[in-house]
């Protein structure tokens, strides 16, 4: 019987660990795609979005370095150029309910409306469903798919890991050196890099 029992608390353990593990996305391959409800309670897919090149932007309000970027409006006038250039941007929170970052719809937009946030849409992923398929690590952690849907960029928006805004000046700009290498055809010089920030609320 106390064998039973161990081997069906290491089945569960096995069936968790499976669902829970990060996935293996790597540049170079096809993005994973994903439909998720936008803070409007619209559900918009991966798919909508077909042909045009696609920034993920894994978020949380709570944490210091997504502040350090939306307060001194570096993430507001990035999402605006990019944007402006025909991209689409995502903002994407996948904290999990009873975790820091998680809210509901109505809260997120009225947190959309304190930050200034010019992405395409802000998506719910409560599950962490689509975070696990991108193995997002940090908030923020910046993807950026090209128009043939392929994942081009991983990694952090900058070089400087900091929560610092007088940092944001003199950073290399890696995010946008892989969003413009995407608009314009071609290889993303630096295509993955370590993201810092805080950890997905899982």
């Amino acid at each position: 019987m106390k064998k039973k029992i161990i081997l069906t608390a290491l089945a569960v353990l096995a069936l968790f660990g499976t669902a829970f593990a990060p996935a293996q996305v790597s540049v170079g391959s096809p993005a994973p795609g994903f439909t998720l409800p936008d803070a409007q309670g619209v559900s918009r897919s991966l798919s909508e979005f077909s042909g045009k090149v696609v920034i993920l932007e894994w978020t949380n309000p709570d944490c210091p370095f997504v502040k350090k970027h939306y307060d001194s409006k570096n993430m507001q006038a990035l999402q605006e150029k990019y944007i402006a250039r025909g991209a689409v941007w995502l903002s994407i929170c996948s904290s999990a309910p009873g975790k820091q970052g998680h809210y509901s719809a109505a809260e997120w937009n009225d947190i959309l409306g304190r930050q200034g946030s010019r992405a395409t849409a802000l998506l719910l992923d409560p599950e962490g469903r689509a975070g696990l398929a991108y193995a997002a690590k940090t908030t923020p952690h910046m993807f950026v798919i090209d128009a043939e849907g392929t994942l081009v960029y991983d990694g952090a928006i900058d070089d400087q890991p900091s929560t610092r805004t007088d940092d944001i000046p003199g950073a290399k700009a890696l995010l946008a050196d892989a969003a413009d290498a995407a608009l314009a055809g071609q290889p993303v010089p630096v295509p993955k890099t370590a993201p810092y920030g805080c950890s997905v609320k899982y």
